[in-house]
C-alpha cells in the first residue's frame, strides 16, 4: 500500500462531497418535480442545487488538487458564481411571479398574501 493516509483521506473526502453533490441535485430536481406552485419550485431549484453545484465543483478541486497538483481557477469561479447567481435569479423569479399576481399554493385554500399587506401598511 502506497498510499499515505492523506492521500486516503482526501479520496474519502472527495467521495463524499461528490454523494453530498449529488444527493441534493436529485433532491431538487424532484422538489421541481413533485412541488406544485412556482414559489415552492422555486426554493427547491435554488436551495437544493446550489449546495449540489458547490458539492460537486468542491469535490472536483480537491480532487485535482490533490491528485495533479492543479488550482483550477474555473472551478473556483464557478462555485463564487453559483453561491452568487442562483439567490439573485430565484428572487427575481419569484418577485415577477408575484407581481404577476401569481398566488402561492395553500393546503387549506385561504392565501394569505404578508408581503402585499407589509406594503399596504407601508403606503399608509
Amino acid at each position: 500500500m502506497t498510499e499515505s493516509i492523506i492521500e486516503v483521506i482526501l479520496a474519502c473526502l472527495v467521495i463524499l462531497l461528490l454523494i453530498f453533490g449529488t444527493f441534493f441535485i436529485f433532491s431538487a430536481t424532484i422538489g421541481v418535480i413533485r412541488f406544485p406552485d412556482i414559489f415552492t419550485r422555486l426554493h427547491a431549484a435554488t436551495k437544493a442545487s446550489t449546495l449540489g453545484i458547490a458539492g460537486i465543483l468542491i469535490g472536483a478541486f480537491i480532487f485535482l488538487y490533490a491528485r495533479h497538483d492543479i488550482v483550477s481557477g474555473k472551478l473556483i469561479l464557478g462555485i463564487i458564481f453559483t453561491l452568487l447567481t442562483a439567490p439573485v435569479s430565484a428572487h427575481m423569479i419569484g418577485r415577477a411571479a408575484h407581481m404577476s399576481e401569481v398566488k402561492p399554493w395553500s393546503r387549506d385554500g385561504i392565501v394569505r398574501d404578508e408581503y402585499e399587506e407589509a406594503k399596504r401598511v407601508e403606503k399608509k
